[in-house]
């Protein structure tokens, strides 16, 4: 039996996309707290993705979205981390208040641990796809537009999404801005 490479390839980055989520639930989080949300996007879905984020700058203006969602098209798979937030009860200053009741009483502002705790899971992703090389760039913009679709949940307030790439070269670097 002979089987080329380019029929695995998106057998291979799946794979691959399985192992970055499972690298980002078992990364470090603060407290020992888990409020992460991972998804996997693929197929068709793309360019439910893509169209959602052309289409979400006539509401917020953020035109580097068209260049993402080009981005997103030339992408084999992408893999969507969020989280939940909630308030750590650590009184460590670091969402800008002294305590954690202060800053509650500000209004609707994050609690800086769950962030990090999804920059940290987006690292160990990341580093999953580099050893595989497979090429990726994380994206607020693909991220937004998962939580404005509704796949992370109600609960989820914040996201980034990581587009992969098993090609000759990285289509997330060198970008050209595009508009319709």
């Amino acid at each position: 039996m002979i089987t080329n490479e380019l029929d695995l390839k998106l057998e291979t980055v799946l794979d691959v996309a399985k192992r970055m989520m499972l690298a980002a639930r078992t990364a470090p989080k603060g407290k020992g707290v888990d409020l992460l949300e991972a998804i996997l996007v693929y197929g068709e879905e793309l360019e439910t993705l893509a169209r959602h984020m052309e289409q979400s700058v006539e509401i917020h203006g953020r035109k580097f979205f068209y260049r993402d969602a080009s981005n997103i098209r030339q992408a084999q798979a992408v893999v969507i981390l969020g989280t939940r937030l909630k308030n750590m009860g650590l009184n460590c200053g670091y969402c800008g208040f002294p305590t954690c009741v202060e800053k509650d009483a500000a209004g609707d502002l994050p609690c800086a641990f769950p962030l990090n705790d999804l920059g940290i899971a987006l690292g160990s992703a990341c580093s999953i796809a580099a050893d595989a090389r497979v090429d990726t760039r994380i994206m607020f913009s693909a991220g937004t537009a998962a939580l404005e679709l509704g796949w992370l949940g109600v609960d989820c307030k914040a996201a980034y999404a990581i587009p992969m790439s098993a090609t000759a070269k990285n289509p997330f670097f060198d970008r050209v801005s595009t508009r319709p």
